[in-house]
């Protein structure tokens, strides 16, 4: 577990550029500090003790303000930035070096048992609202946009937006490079929607337009020739 520690720490560091030293990593971090206690809840949960595990994932809510249940698993260099709001059911399984921003949620869609949670790959990045959930797999590389909501499995190296989320981007860009979000990259399909639209009604005036100059010319000529 201490060595899985070592790579949570890593991970603030390399993964936050405000993040100036390890002192700062350890002590100022509540996705760090959830993270460590989850850990050891987990650690308890396996061996049977679960009111104690329950007790401190209660406590980690109380103390960050994020929800993770102690049975789920989560890989080494996991990294919540901020991590206000967010949430990690029970069978949720997170692979490593996974980023997950504030208000994001690994949820379930309904009250069944047994896997109910979604599986998130290496080296995915969850942005800040989004929300994953069912029983499904969110491939290696994969990233979630911002505010989008997720019901189904997302294939690797891919971008995901909109609600309900939707695979914008395909192997378009090396994502291996680098775990990073780029927000302000992401494509908005819902412009993209509006320009085409805007771009119909352009097209349409320009009928319209043509339509009425034609008919003013029809007209000047009919009225040149009863004047005649």
């Amino acid at each position: 577990m201490f060595r899985t520690l070592k790579y949570d720490i890593q991970a603030v560091m390399e993964r936050d550029p405000a993040c100036r030293n390890v002192l700062e990593a350890v002590l100022l971090y509540p996705g760090f500090h959830a993270l460590i206690m989850h850990r050891i809840a987990h650690f308890f949960w396996q061996r049977k003790l679960r009111f104690l595990a329950r007790w401190l994932s209660f406590t980690a809510r109380f103390l960050t303000n994020i929800d993770i249940h102690p049975a789920a698993r989560i890989g080494r260099g996991f990294f919540i930035d901020h991590g206000q709001g967010v949430v990690i059911g029970e069978t949720a399984e997170v692979g490593e070096h996974v980023t997950m921003y504030q208000g994001a949620t690994l949820g379930g869609t309904g009250k069944e048992r047994g896997k109910r949670h979604p599986t998130i790959g290496d080296h995915v990045v969850i942005s800040a609202g989004a929300k994953v959930l069912g029983s499904f797999t969110v491939g290696h590389h994969a990233r979630i946009g911002a505010g989008a909501v997720v019901l189904k499995e997302v294939p690797p190296h891919s971008t995901v937006v909109g609600v309900p989320g939707r695979v914008v981007r395909e192997n378009g860009h090396k994502v291996t490079e680098r775990t990073e979000l780029d927000h302000a990259n992401l494509p908005d399909p819902v412009e993209a929607a509006f320009r085409k639209i805007v771009a119909r009604v352009n097209a349409l005036e320009q009928q319209v337009r043509e339509l009425q100059q034609e008919r003013n010319a029809l007209g000047e000529t009919q009225l040149a020739e009863e004047r005649r």
